[in-house]
């Protein structure tokens, strides 16, 4: 007697994240092509280095479908909601950052994060200040929330307040960025 398996490889699979909310720890993400949603876990996007991803950012994830549905196995890229960048942060807008001073990719950890309050502080290694990081700069750089003690990499920039983050991404961008 044979056994039949009804398992299928993971695929790659293109998308944009419908919905994540790291308090649920879980989301979805639509398919290019189509299809029935896709349940992206909290533990897959941590793999990847993330502990959120901000809505409407493209995102290339390996799929594999299950008895309850597609899932996604792993992350393989997430680039930031379309309608962001760097050059429409109010701060640069109103003078109060120069596009000049925006330092290098920067390794860092959250201080605090409070997503309701709409902004938190990190602390860059090295640095004796604090880091002012507001919700908006997190959905640009593609993140809907940040945990106390994330290891993040950001770009700051001195404001007429203090150091301001302009992008906000995985750990390990910072030392992608030296090689």
């Amino acid at each position: 007697m044979a056994l039949a398996s009804d398992a299928q490889e993971p695929v790659v699979v293109h998308g944009q994240v419908k919905w994540f909310d790291p308090s649920k720890g879980f989301g979805f993400v639509i398919a290019d092509e189509g299809g029935a949603d896709i349940l992206l876990h909290a533990n897959v996007l941590r793999n990847f280095g993330q502990s959120s991803v901000a809505d409407g950012s493209r995102i290339e994830i390996t799929v594999q479908s299950t008895d309850r549905g597609r899932q996604a196995v792993s992350v393989l890229s997430i680039e930031p909601p379309a309608d962001g960048g760097l050059h429409q942060l109010e701060e640069f807008a109103e003078g109060l950052v120069d596009p000049e001073d925006v330092g290098p990719v920067e390794p860092a950890r959250v201080k605090w994060f409070d997503k309701a309050k709409g902004f938190g502080f990190a602390n860059v290694f090295g640095r004796p200040e604090d880091v002012f990081i507001h919700v908006e700069v997190l959905r640009r750089s593609g993140l809907a929330d940040l945990q106390p003690g994330e290891a993040i990499s950001l770009r700051a920039a001195q404001g007429k307040r203090g150091f301001m983050a302009v992008s906000v991404s995985a750990w390990d961008a910072a030392i992608h960025e030296k090689e």
